[in-house]
């Protein structure tokens, strides 16, 4: 059995320890009858949200746009869902975390007629989210992006293409985040571009090592209305990067998910397979490798639960620390998938096995939201930033290309 003995850190209160009980009994009932992803994946998608609208979990998502009662994410809500969804099912994670981050920059930029368009039908799985902001030539380094959008009367124009978009040809709507040529050279915006509008050609044409409906999005004299922007002409990054501050953590938590699942079935074998005569489990070797595994697990939870904490508190940017959680959990996590393959032999490379399974999914973590090289150089540049002389400005946000 995961140790859940987590949850009585300081991080918590009882309302969060109720959705980690809750969600761990449903996760594991789902995860054990989900639908076959190497099938129709698109279909299992939008199965497995409609389950997760019906059970409400997707108001946790979208914040009081779904009628959650809140006013904003609760980070830690979101990391102990991904964790538990993580743990029992990849696909359910993913279908999970894209319904936030689809929908997150709506609950937190959008004006009320814009979540009242979107959030409920996120909320209730019947509509599939997007965030459409990576490009060929601008992935970690976000503001780089070549699609742009240029006002024509009351609308907007897009053109460009996005790359390696998961939910791409799935989505009903795409957040999508364009430079506006036309407002300045460092400008930016987002919109809300509905999967219908005319101009816009999505389709999932990637094929990925774990199901991961993933694609490319198109736009070509892309019409849509003022009111699809999301805030104001260039907001665009400062809307990107405020969004990702509330789901980096979350990547973190679904690596810590997949570690624990992993720890799990690496310590369940290891009690009862016998090797020269006692158990594995009783040789050294082994108990180093159950050691580190679990060290790796506590320090990744450590820094998971203190990003999601400190966003929740709402004392201001918490850029540091969600970097600081994604890139030593899913190290941690690649670390500790590895160590159950070798733990449990053959097993671990055999198709379907959950280890097999787990060191399929758990490397792209450790390059959506952010590379781990990106998120170093993040950390980086506030920690120096800390160290600059008063009124020194050479060198700030000069160590990270998507910390401006």
């Amino acid at each position: 059995m995961a140790d859940d003995t987590y949850l009585d850190w300081p991080f918590f209160e009882p309302a969060h320890r109720a959705v980690a009980e809750r969600i761990g009994a449903w996760a594991k009932d789902v995860g054990d009858n989900a639908p076959d992803a190497d099938g129709d994946l698109a279909g299992t998608c939008r199965a497995l949200a409609r389950r997760l609208g019906e059970a409400g979990w997707l108001r946790h998502a979208v914040g009081d746009g779904g009628g959650s009662g809140r006013t904003r994410l609760d980070v830690r809500t979101l990391c102990l869902i991904r964790e538990a969804l993580a743990q029992q099912s990849g696909v359910l994670d993913f279908v999970f975390a894209l319904q936030g981050l689809g929908s997150g920059p709506i609950a937190l930029f959008g004006t009320e007629p814009q979540k009242r368009a979107v959030l409920p039908g996120i909320a209730a799985g019947e509509r599939i989210a997007a965030f459409a902001i990576t490009e060929r030539v601008a992935g970690s380094d976000i503001a780089a992006m070549q699609t742009t959008a240029r006002r024509d009367g009351d609308a907007w124009v897009l053109d460009g293409s996005k790359q390696w978009i998961s939910n791409a040809g799935l989505a009903d709507h795409y957040v999508t985040f364009c430079r506006l040529p036309d407002e300045g050279e460092r400008a930016f915006g987002a919109f809300i571009v509905d999967a219908d509008a005319a101009g816009l050609h999505a389709a999932a044409d990637v094929e990925m090592i774990a199901p991961h409906v993933l694609g490319s999005v198109r736009f070509e004299a892309c019409r849509v209305p003022a009111a699809a922007m999301l805030g104001a002409p260039g907001d665009g990054l400062r809307i990107a990067l405020a969004t990702l501050d509330v789901f980096r953590p979350t990547v973190g938590a679904a690596a810590l998910g997949f570690a624990r699942r992993a720890l799990d079935e690496a310590a369940t074998h290891a009690r009862g397979r016998t090797i020269f005569g006692k158990l594995l489990s009783e040789h050294q070797l082994t108990q180093a490798r159950i050691a580190d595994m679990a060290v790796d697990i506590d320090a990744a939870a450590l820094l998971v639960y203190r990003a999601a904490w400190a966003h929740d508190r709402g004392t201001g940017r918490t850029t540091r620390e969600a970097a600081m959680a994604k890139l030593f959990a899913t190290e941690a996590a690649q670390r500790v998938v590895d160590s159950a393959v070798q733990l449990v032999g053959a097993r671990g490379v055999q198709r379907g096995d959950p280890v097999e399974r787990l060191y399929r999914e758990v490397r792209a973590l450790r390059i959506y939201e952010g590379t781990s090289e990106i998120q170093k150089l993040v950390i980086a540049g506030r920690v120096l930033d800390a160290y600059a002389r008063p009124g020194d400005d050479r060198g700030r946000r000069t160590h990270a290309k998507d910390d401006e």
